[in-house]
């Protein structure tokens, strides 16, 4: 019973301490497996990761804006798909055409010269009465040839009216519709070639209205000088009266 009794104790004792004994073998592997947590390594990632993520955001928002640019300028570059430039240059060109076509005397310098020196200078001493007629009946014939060409050049113009209209209304719609600065600059151009050529219109009307009012005007000094050249023949003395034999009738006896 004693020896039953001691090994007893003895197994009790060993089982005891056997937790003890192999503690340290069981818990090395759970300090080794141990996750550490430090908030201010953790803090730092973030902030870091943040810090890094508005560097793309604002490298996106720099190719956004420069793309914006670009689309931009190409705007700026694209070029006005429509052009009056050909119609201009035909209603020039018409009222260039009436104004070359100007009857007896043409608009240039040395014709004009050459017909007041002719025809409208001093009524000569010389020249017989048939003479003087004809002189006059020419310088009719022109006053009446500006008269005409002075209307059709105010003809030609109003009938550059309807295109220039057309024109205009072509011009301010492309320039109101401009995607671009260079679309608004050439519509803004062209309104101004419009507007000069109807500068040029005014310019030719008036310059044919001023023709034929000077071609008046000259008559009517050639005519007063050819008057009084020939109340200076009638006045002038001559040989009187010549008697002479008069036959009632030529073919009688």
């Amino acid at each position: 019973m004693i020896r039953r009794s001691l090994a007893l104790r003895f197994g009790t004792a060993l089982f005891l301490a056997a937790p003890i004994a192999l503690s340290p073998i069981l818990t090395e592997p759970a300090h080794a497996w141990r996750i550490v947590y430090d908030p201010t390594n953790y803090a730092q990632n973030v902030l870091q990761a943040a810090r890094a993520l508005e560097q793309i955001n604002n490298q996106i928002t720099s190719l956004q804006n420069e793309a914006q640019m670009l689309i931009n300028q190409a705007r700026n570059l694209t070029s006005l798909p429509y052009s009056s430039l050909q119609q201009l240059q035909q209603s020039v060109a018409r009222t260039q055409q009436l104004l070359a076509d100007a009857q007896q005397i043409a608009f240039d310098v040395r014709a004009i010269d050459q017909a007041f020196e002719t025809a409208y200078g001093e009524a000569s001493m010389t020249a017989s009465d048939q003479s003087l007629i004809e002189g006059a009946r020419e310088r009719w014939q022109t006053t009446v040839a500006g008269l005409q060409d002075s209307m059709r050049v105010q003809a030609g113009v109003v009938g550059n009216i309807e295109s220039n209209r057309q024109q205009m209304s072509a011009l301010v719609g492309a320039s109101q519709s401009a995607t671009g600065a260079l679309q608004a600059t050439q519509a803004g151009n062209q309104l101004l070639a419009l507007q000069a050529q109807q500068i040029s219109d005014l310019t030719a009307v008036i310059a044919a209205q001023g023709r034929a009012q000077n071609l008046e005007a000259a008559q009517r000094t050639a005519a007063q000088e050819q008057a009084r050249e020939q109340r200076r023949r009638f006045l002038e003395p001559g040989t009187g009266y010549q008697p002479g034999n008069a036959k009632m009738f030529p073919n009688g006896g």
